[in-house]
């Protein structure tokens, strides 16, 4: 803030280098204190202090911010898959939260790899052990919908101390499953507000 303050208007690119820093190691702290109110940005003119903004509007940036906005798709597995092919099926996909579902596809339960690395450490077939007996189940399990608040949601993942939550329908007939929702999402939503004044 204080090479801005003395220096701006002033670019990315040259606040990484009087830092000695790449732009891609700098964008992260730039994007808060835009979002913050600290600085603001004009494309082709550079950042530039702007004091702290009222914290009610930043405030009313971030609740606008929904749940459907991030989503992913979800990674979806039978409660009788075995927990081996489970281990793959995370690896492939990349992911570090499984959501298994019933066969009319309504949420029964959650896997984590802390799940998986519990059960596959000892002397035990992981061929079979069907996830179901391994897994977290309804009603333990928290999620969002697709117009929640993204602080909302947030705040599940900080509380519970989870890496994702699914993002869910709810019917008559059970929770089906239509997203995922991750910490990568949320961090993704909050470089958002200062993307539109990226230099």
């Amino acid at each position: 803030m204080q090479i801005v303050k003395g220096n701006g208007p002033i670019t990315g690119e040259q606040i990484a280098e009087r830092l000695n820093l790449t732009r891609a190691t700098l964008r992260p702290d730039l994007a808060i204190l835009t979002m913050a109110g600290f600085l603001d940005a004009r494309p082709r003119v550079g950042y530039f202090y702007a004091g702290k903004k009222n914290t009610v509007s930043i405030t009313e940036s971030m609740m606008n911010l929904k749940v459907k906005d991030f989503q992913s798709k979800p990674v979806l597995v039978s409660e009788d898959m075995m927990v081996y092919d489970a281990i793959l099926r995370m690896f492939s996909e990349d992911v570090g939260t499984l959501f298994v579902i019933d066969p009319q596809n309504y949420l029964q339960g959650v896997l984590s790899r802390k799940d998986l690395l519990r059960t596959s450490i000892g002397t035990q077939d992981l061929n079979k052990i069907p996830v179901h007996i391994i897994m977290t189940r309804m009603p333990n399990i928290a999620y969002c919908q697709r117009n929640d608040s993204l602080i909302l949601a947030a705040k599940k993942l900080i509380e519970r101390e989870i890496d994702s939550l699914p993002v869910v329908q709810e019917t008559e007939k059970g929770v089906e499953v239509i997203g995922r929702l991750t910490k990568t999402s949320i961090t993704r939503a909050f470089i958002s507000l200062a993307e539109t004044h990226e230099l």
